[in-house]
């Protein structure tokens, strides 16, 4: 080859910028590498299961011709080429699907695997739902005991008013002693907070509710005073026809 004359227009019009070489190269090493895949492609032999496969779908592709002793039976019969089955045609008109088993697996294992996901989503599906009934149940108890606890601070109450009024009236009438020392409220009790409240009444046996109930019985029939009404009625007549009853539900 000739040494290229560097004073020639040809290599001053060449573009020189930096890089260029580099990027030119890289272009064609890939596609030679391209031009290589096409090759081998091309040149690839096929398996065994890759030909019985394309021969197998060819097959199934095609119709059945006169060649095929079993279509020749059913023209001699009377069949024709795209009707139904049977002597009034309600039969099949396509043929039966093949389903080719491809797996190394045994007979039936396709269903096994399906049953056992099955009985595993069905287990999952039962995991949820005893875990939903578990929590309802535990939001149904905190439920029943935040309203007990209310109706027990609630009848705590009532049976401290029941006192104080039991105390007042009982003076009033010069009674000295209460007729159950829990029927009154003891002075240092009037200075307690709020939260030491609670434990007044067990000096006794008795429940708060027990304790408001006999407390209330006291204050109506002694005194014809109904702590809920609030008011001191002038007789048992006056109080039983005016008063609604000697609970807070009766009042509500």
């Amino acid at each position: 080859e000739e040494e290229e004359d560097y004073m020639s227009d040809s290599f001053i019009k060449q573009d020189v910028r930096p890089g260029l070489p580099m990027v030119r190269r890289m272009k064609e090493a890939i596609q030679k590498e391209e031009k290589q895949k096409e090759a081998n492609e091309k040149n690839k032999q096929k398996s065994i299961k890759e030909e019985e496969k394309e021969r197998r779908e060819l097959v199934l592709k095609s119709a059945l011709g006169n060649e095929n002793k079993g279509f020749a039976l059913l023209q001699k019969m009377g069949y024709r080429s795209g009707q139904a089955l049977g002597k009034s045609g309600e039969g099949i008109v396509e043929p039966i699907p093949l389903n080719i088993k491809t797996g190394r697996s045994g007979l039936g294992h396709e269903e096994f695997k399906k049953r056992k996901a099955e009985e595993k989503l069905e287990n999952y599906r039962q995991k949820l739902h005893m875990k939903k009934k578990a929590n309802e149940q535990a939001a149904d108890q905190f439920r029943i005991r935040f309203k007990n606890k209310q109706e027990e601070r609630k009848m705590e109450g009532d049976l401290r008013k029941s006192q104080r009024a039991c105390q007042q009236l009982d003076m009033q009438k010069d009674i000295d002693v209460p007729k159950e020392i829990w029927y009154w409220t003891e002075p240092e009790e009037e200075e307690k907070k709020d939260e030491d409240k609670e434990d007044e009444c067990t000096s006794s046996d008795l429940s708060v509710s027990e304790k408001l109930q006999i407390l209330t019985a006291y204050l109506r029939g002694e005194h014809f005073y109904c702590i809920w009404c609030g008011i001191t009625y002038e007789d048992s007549e006056d109080l039983s026809s005016n008063c609604p009853g000697d609970s807070a539900a009766d009042h509500d």
